[in-house]
């Protein structure tokens, strides 16, 4: 999950977009052809519309390209646009050449048939790490490279937990983490603050606690996710989180411990930069699970794909883009721009040597895990969804944490 910009296509949209959706078409979609079947400009989409082509990355793409021997034709759209695009160039036989997409999405662009395997453009995968591989890969094989992975874990405030005589090393667990919330709440500062907010960003920050307490995203009503959503609404109800976590995107639930009121904030990599503008000491601790240990939390990030093209003669340059742009050294330069740990080990020994700060992030990007892995692949769209709003009907006290995840396991059935 990278910034605020998570919303993970529903599996409906796979039937949706290619039979609802009218033909837009236009200059700015697909591939460019000639009548040879082929063409020196290949296009590229990816989800960073703030970056233009003067930009790092838009000067890193631009040169891939040219490296390849072909000019890029760079689109950037928002996620959720990207993904339904894609759907619909597919459906037109316009697909871009190129396309960076978010890891949740990969299944279900699959399902559609839309994606290559990297096996048959012969795009090496071996150097990835398993788990950050794992979140684009369906049915054993993978369809794509992910340009980097960025994940969750706890900031704290140093100077509050200090004074409230709290010492985050002792937080091992979510007893020792919610007797630290009181204390600070006895010294008359706030707790914790989160995004639970009914979109994907809640669900992605729900998932560590889930996980942490060993639930199954295909049992969602079982006890241990019962205790996880319990864990929360007492928090809520107890005055140890605000109230507004209901509405809280990740980037406001920042804005909130950036205030230096809160003694923790549940936030990602992408944040680092924004620590260090905060105003005051900061730390990072893992999220811990139920009984110790670190939780397993989400993998977030973005893959590049080769769309299926009519013409196959295309693959070859797609390929040299791709693989410039998953380069040890492009890696380097693009995840610490996006504030992303490198997907493979040799990558982040430089990036950690260059940052310090990143290496807690390295480690937790490691224990990650992909939200589509373990079989999910476009199942785990619809599953969330209900996820989110068992969230929100328990925190908003309309609902039992039971209540709320026993209908959630139905609908998710259904």
């Amino acid at each position: 999950m990278r910034h605020t910009r998570r919303t993970v296509l529903a599996a409906a949209v796979v039937a949706g977009a290619l039979a609802s959706v009218s033909a837009c078409g236009g200059s700015g979609s697909g591939s460019s052809t000639t009548s040879s079947g082929s063409s020196a400009t290949y296009a590229f989409w990816d989800p960073y519309p703030q970056f233009d082509a003067t930009s790092d990355w838009g000067k890193a793409v631009a040169a891939c390209g040219k490296q390849a021997g072909v000019t890029v034709k760079r689109t950037g759209y928002d996620t959720t646009d990207l993904g339904n695009k894609a759907l619909l160039a597919a459906q037109q036989g316009n697909a871009p050449d190129v396309m960076l997409v978010d890891n949740p999405v990969v299944s279900t662009l699959v399902e559609a048939g839309i994606l290559n395997k990297t096996s048959d453009i012969g795009l090496d995968t071996t150097s990835i790490q398993k788990n950050i591989i794992g979140a684009g890969t369906v049915d054993g094989a993978a369809y794509g490279v992910p340009i980097g992975a960025n994940t969750l874990a706890l900031y704290y405030n140093a100077d509050l937990l200090k004074a409230a005589g709290v010492d985050p090393a002792a937080v091992k667990d979510w007893a020792s983490l919610t007797a630290a919330l009181k204390k600070v709440k006895a010294a008359g500062k706030k707790g914790i603050t989160f995004s639970a907010i009914g979109t994907e960003e809640g669900s992605f920050q729900f998932l560590p606690w889930f996980w942490g307490a060993g639930g199954d995203l295909t049992k969602l009503d079982a006890a241990q996710g019962v205790k996880a959503l319990s864990l929360w609404k007492g928090w809520v109800a107890d005055g140890l989180a605000p109230n507004d976590v209901l509405t809280n995107t990740q980037t406001t639930s920042w804005q909130e411990f950036a205030t230096g009121t809160y003694a923790f904030g549940e936030n990602g990599t992408w944040q680092l930069g924004n620590a260090q503008k905060a105003g005051f000491k900061y730390g990072v601790i893992s999220i811990p699970a139920e009984n110790g240990g670190a939780a397993p939390v989400p993998t977030g990030g973005e893959f590049v794909t080769v769309p299926v093209q009519k013409d196959s003669s295309r693959y070859e340059a797609s390929k040299k883009i791709v693989t410039c742009l998953t380069s040890a050294k492009n890696l380097l330069a693009t995840d610490t721009t996006l504030s992303y740990v490198a997907p493979t080990e040799a990558v982040q020994t430089e990036q950690v040597a260059k940052n310090p700060l990143l290496k807690p992030w390295v480690s937790a990007v490691a224990a990650a895990r992909g939200r589509t892995s373990g079989g999910l692949g476009v199942k785990y769209p619809v599953i969330s969804q209900q996820l989110w709003a068992a969230v929100q009907g328990a925190l908003s006290g309309g609902k039992t944490p039971q209540s709320a995840l026993s209908a959630a396991q139905a609908a998710a059935t259904k």
